[in-house]
């Protein structure tokens, strides 16, 4: 058994196994399609060589630990074939599309009982992989499975802090998605840096008020998890949801940028999903709403700005 699995060779997979085996480990990769990174170089993550510690495979593996990289909407098929093992580590942000389930409520539904947590925060692949320093939140009820996360990925350069709200921190990793594309469409759109700088400060208040709602902290939205990836997924080309929200803001249509794409831009299908489970509780998350509309089709960037513009003033 190896002492780390990591399941789906996506980037961030990919760089997941990448650091595991700079802390030491040994790694097993499970790939949908193994030759794909039989030459050691996956090109979903190009420049970068998968050390000899990591062993690709295309059977889903057993581990102390198993870390959970593929796409959120596509987790609930690939986890219902797991063997036995160590804990789970969901490593995917967003919310079911059609069950508005966070990451680790899909984990307990399929596989209840077994020990979970989340890992979240400001990483991107490709720097997670350099080796530049970065931080990260492994978020558990359990500190034991805080301090395996910790552990098993952990260095000097990578620091992993960990956090007892898992609510709390799947919110902010699903929520920030959704800001960033709202983020990059008010860039766009030439709407300036004030604009960004005011919608994402609200998006934070709407990441901190679903939080409370489930159940979770306001102050792990501060953290991290929330405020944190919100930075980094809000102020650049290298986000996959910033840029397509760029895009939007420039004109182009969702369906053609879309279909330039390899990855995965999960705050496409999380945003639907995450005004839905916020109106079951009674939550208002109008910047997600805004977002949500247009991915859906159903409002233009225009008509989401003139509906933000237009909501009565209030203290904050």
């Amino acid at each position: 058994m190896s002492d780390v699995a990591v399941v789906g060779a996506g980037a961030w997979g990919t760089a997941l196994a990448i650091q595991a085996a700079r802390a030491g480990r040994r790694v097993t990769l499970w790939a949908r399609d193994p030759a794909s990174v039989l030459g050691r170089e996956n090109p979903r993550l190009p420049g970068f060589s998968l050390p000899d510690a990591v062993r690709v495979t295309g059977a889903l593996p057993s581990a102390a630990l198993v870390l959970l990289a593929v796409p959120l909407q596509h987790m609930r098929a690939v986890v219902a074939g797991l063997p036995p093992g160590g804990p789970l580590v969901a490593c995917a942000k967003g919310v079911e599309a059609n069950t508005h389930r966070l990451p680790l409520e899909v984990l307990a539904e399929i596989h209840p009982g077994r020990p979970a947590a989340v890992l979240t925060g400001p990483n991107f692949a490709h720097e997670v992989a350099a080796g530049l320093p970065a931080a990260t939140v492994a978020a558990a009820v359990e500190e034991a499975v805080r301090e395996a996360v910790a552990e098993a990925l952990g260095t000097p350069a990578f620091r992993i802090y960990g956090n007892d709200d898992p609510v709390g921190a799947q919110v902010g990793g699903a929520a920030k998605n959704v800001v960033a594309i709202a983020a990059g469409a008010v860039i766009g759109a030439g709407l300036g840096e004030n604009a960004r700088a005011a919608l994402v400060t609200r998006g934070l208040a709407e990441l901190a008020r679903l939080a409370v709602a489930l159940g979770g902290r306001a102050d792990t939205v501060a953290g991290l998890s929330g405020l944190g990836d919100l930075m980094l997924t809000c102020s650049g080309a290298a986000s996959r949801n910033f840029s397509l929200g760029f895009a939007l803001g420039r004109g182009e249509r969702l369906e053609h940028v879309l279909g330039r794409r390899h990855a995965v831009t999960e705050g496409v299908a999380t945003a639907p999903a995450l005004v839905a489970r916020a109106a079951e509780l009674g939550a208002e998350l109008p910047v997600c709403a805004a977002v949500a509309g247009i991915v859906t089709g159903r409002f233009t960037l225009l008509q989401v700005m003139d509906r933000l513009l237009a909501r009565p003033r209030k203290d904050e």
